[in-house]
């Protein structure tokens, strides 16, 4: 993990000159906040993935001579198919054209949204997918 927070300290260090060029240049002060955020965020992402990557064992992407292989192995459980987030991108789509165009589409979104994510929690406790 050593290499990905080297990538956002000078990604961050790219940004700070690319802020500091456009504030002096455009004297546009919405576009130079946005770049300074930008700074601002890849510089805590770095700081944190260097600060992580001293407590971590070393990885194989952090091994010059590293194979692709040594990488792999397991990467974790996922779930062979299920309708609940069909149902919450339905419930979450009607929510904010309710929140655009009038709120009473809300009150019809709501139970969509909620029967969708009770669904998704309780997966695995009832049904074919029961002992996963």
């Amino acid at each position: 993990m050593k290499i990905q927070g080297k990538m956002f300290i000078w990604l961050s260090a790219f940004i700070l000159l690319v802020a500091v060029v456009y504030g002096l240049w455009s004297r546009e002060p919405a576009g130079t906040t946005a770049l300074f955020l930008a700074f601002g965020l890849s510089i805590m992402v770095g700081f944190y993935l260097a600060f992580t990557a001293r407590r971590v064992d070393a990885m194989a992407q952090d091994d010059k001579e590293a194979e692709v292989a040594d990488e792999a192995g397991e990467v974790g459980f996922f779930s062979p198919h299920s309708w609940q987030p069909l149902s919450l991108g339905i419930g979450g789509s009607l929510l904010f054209l309710g929140v655009v165009f009038d709120w009473w589409l809300v009150f019809f979104s709501a139970p969509m949204l909620l029967v969708g994510l009770w669904g998704w929690i309780y997966e695995y406790y009832r049904g074919e997918n029961q002992n996963q």
